[in-house]
């Protein structure tokens, strides 16, 4: 990688790049956005179409605006300055990094990978947020597949504190270190992992969430009872079954059937998630999972959906 990469005014501390790209605005195309614009990163989101881009730029800068309230260092002019959002891979012409953030579909992915690659300089990064497509099948979208790397990183963006660096069999020896200095930048602690499927925090992750979900089927607890059992008795921050409405019960779906096409049954989706998907009860982003939202992004209301009650078996009627 070049020095360009990692480096900035303060040679003290790891850097984040110059100038970096983020191909979809969604909730995590945002939240990395907003991550590298904090960090000192000028920023480019590429959307499909001008309204979407559109959307992209008010969700960052309502994001930032709220950081900066919470009591996080930004000046609001600077990092408007420092973000395009705009349609068009060409806009990535001169970044360091790009990453994208489309959603979880190997077609999707690797087409988009390969029309990045035309826009960048030979020693630009190229870097996946895949959270369960093996790394080297989209390598294999590219003429130089050293350059590709998994950036993993977390729901809600801003507020996370890991990024699972992945590495596939052909990406370059010193880019996993350059990527964990990145993440270290962006105030983030980087675990690497080998290019396996799902990772080390999807399959671990969906392992618990599907079991959770199962133990809802079969009537043993209701999601309130099992989240605090996790949050309770294993401190883990947030349960099994709120965190998937967090994340998204689609994206939870499309994970788990990722894995259980390479890691075979244990990973198969529960009926009541496919039920739940179906009927368009994603979770925080709809309003409703398998808790109630008042509104997107609100706090979940403290009685379950009521396909979490025990002796529920089905998806709500």
């Amino acid at each position: 990688m070049s020095a360009n990469d990692t480096t900035n005014a303060d040679t003290t501390s790891p850097a984040v790049p110059e100038r970096v790209g983020v191909l979809g605005g969604g909730r995590m195309g945002a939240g990395i956005a907003h991550a590298f614009l904090m960090a000192g990163s000028s920023v480019v989101v590429v959307e499909q179409s001008d309204a979407a881009a559109e959307a992209a730029r008010e969700r960052i800068e309502r994001s930032i605006a709220a950081s900066i309230a919470r009591g996080h260092a930004g000046d609001p002019e600077r990092l408007a300055r420092a973000l395009a959002v705009t349609t068009g891979v060409a806009a990535f012409a001169g970044c360091a990094l790009v990453i994208e953030a489309v959603p979880e579909s190997l077609e999707l992915k690797t087409r988009a990978l390969a029309e990045i690659e035309q826009q960048l300089a030979h020693d630009a990064v190229i870097a996946s947020n895949t959270s369960s497509i093996p790394l080297a099948r989209l390598a294999d979208a590219l003429e130089h597949p050293e350059r590709c790397i998994g950036l993993h990183f977390f729901n809600p963006v801003p507020a996370s504190s890991l990024i699972e660096v992945v590495v596939s069999p052909s990406t370059a020896p010193r880019l996993p270190e350059v990527a964990a200095g990145w993440a270290r930048a962006l105030g983030k602690t980087p675990i690497t992992v080998r290019d396996a499927p799902g990772f080390a925090s999807s399959r671990l992750g969906v392992a618990l969430a599907l079991e959770a979900m199962r133990m809802v089927e079969q009537g043993v607890a209701s999601a309130t009872d099992i989240d605090l059992a996790m949050e309770l008795g294993y401190r883990h921050p947030v349960g099994p079954l709120r965190t998937t409405d967090i994340v998204g019960l689609d994206v939870r779906l499309g994970i788990a059937e990722q894995l259980e096409r390479e890691l075979g049954p244990a990973f198969a989706p529960p009926q009541l998630l496919r039920d739940l998907v179906a009927e368009g009860r994603l979770g925080r982003k709809s309003g409703s999972g398998f808790y109630e939202w008042p509104a997107p992004d609100a706090a979940p209301a403290p009685a379950p959906h009521p396909s979490s009650d025990p002796g529920t078996t089905g998806a709500p009627q």
